[in-house]
């Protein structure tokens, strides 16, 4: 069994069949590395000096009804809740990925942003795509990519024994032959001095 064949033929097709999708995930993987750096991607967290959470869910509903970009008008349009504690805010995301921190003391409307983030993650992960391309698209992405990983470091651990031998090689007839030239150059000049004296 020719390992070598199988294996430029595993690389070929894998990555003929994987580089949309693989191109997807790395681009939208790097954007995500990013996140906190651009504002555009994922807006900064806003910090005040109350740290005890004392807004009852009323008061976190009814200050994000008041921000129209949401179109907030009961919890079926909430999203999630994020409450940050430790910052004294909270954060209420709307379905239309639209993002509002509120102060965990006066419910006071600290920011208002669109999150761009959880739309780079569901493009990330597939899911944004359809449903069943996060399992039978990228899942098989991420599995022939490891497939093509292992055997290209099986390949290079590999040849690069022969690798080195062949420099080896290489380098010792580089030495023979400076060595024969040095030897001639040597002998060239024994004659030289020879016909001097005569």
């Amino acid at each position: 069994m020719n390992w070598k064949k199988i294996n430029t033929t595993v690389h070929y097709w894998g990555s003929a069949v994987i580089i949309i999708p693989f191109l997807i995930v790395l681009g939208s993987g790097i954007l995500l590395q990013v996140k906190k750096e651009f504002t555009w991607i994922q807006p900064k967290t806003v910090k005040t000096k109350h740290r005890d959470l004392t807004l009852t869910f009323d008061k976190i509903l009814a200050a994000a009804k008041t921000v129209k970009e949401t179109n907030i008008k009961s919890w079926k349009d909430v999203k999630l809740l994020d409450v940050r504690p430790g910052k004294g805010i909270t954060k209420v995301r709307a379905k239309n990925n639209w993002e509002i921190q509120i102060h965990n003391e006066t419910a006071e409307v600290l920011a208002v942003n669109f999150r761009r983030s959880d739309i780079i993650e569901s493009i990330h992960d597939g899911s944004w795509f359809h449903d069943d391309a996060k399992l039978w698209v990228f899942l098989p992405t991420a599995l022939i990519m490891l497939i093509m990983s292992l055997s290209g470091l099986y390949l290079f651990l590999k040849l690069l024994p022969g690798k080195n031998k062949k420099r080896a090689r290489k380098k010792e007839k580089a030495q023979e032959k400076n060595q024969e030239q040095e030897e001639e150059q040597e002998q060239g000049q024994v004659q030289v001095q020879t016909q001097t004296i005569n």
